[in-house]
């Protein structure tokens, strides 16, 4: 059974370490092998010139795609990060950014995803990612 955001936000609170609860990230629609998390605008996240940093738009998608798989597997399971992959495209500057994971293929033993990230309000892509998960459980 797929959860709600509400059930997958809990999930996100009860199995990422505290760094990554610190980005804010939230879940607005969660479906079978798909999610999309919203990353808040934070002055904290900028990097010098005021653009949102890689490493927290990265540190999205990671997270993003481990929902997606604990949506498509029914609940969460213990994984990794084998491989990911970003083309950063544009700055995100003074904007919520909107993290859409798609798995592309969901195995026994591994999972892949695509993940585009806009800017709240824009149809233009910021950032894609790709990531290749092994699940451990």
């Amino acid at each position: 059974m797929t959860p709600t955001p509400e059930e997958a936000d809990k999930l996100l609170a009860a199995n990422f370490a505290p760094w990554v609860r610190d980005l804010g990230l939230s879940v607005q629609e969660v479906g079978e092998g798909r999610a999309v998390l919203r990353l808040p605008w934070s002055g904290h996240l900028a990097r010098e010139g005021g653009s949102l940093c890689g490493q927290a738009l990265m540190a999205a998608a990671d997270t993003a795609t481990v929902i997606a798989v604990s949506a498509a597997r029914g609940g969460f399971v213990p994984m990794t990060t084998v491989q990911q992959s970003i083309s950063f495209q544009r700055a995100v500057t003074d904007a919520d950014v909107l993290v859409e994971a798609v798995l592309t293929k969901l195995g026994r033993r591994m999972a892949f995803a695509d993940i585009t990230m806009t800017a709240a309000g824009s149809e233009e892509i910021a950032a894609r990612a790709s990531t290749v998960y092994a699940l451990l459980g």
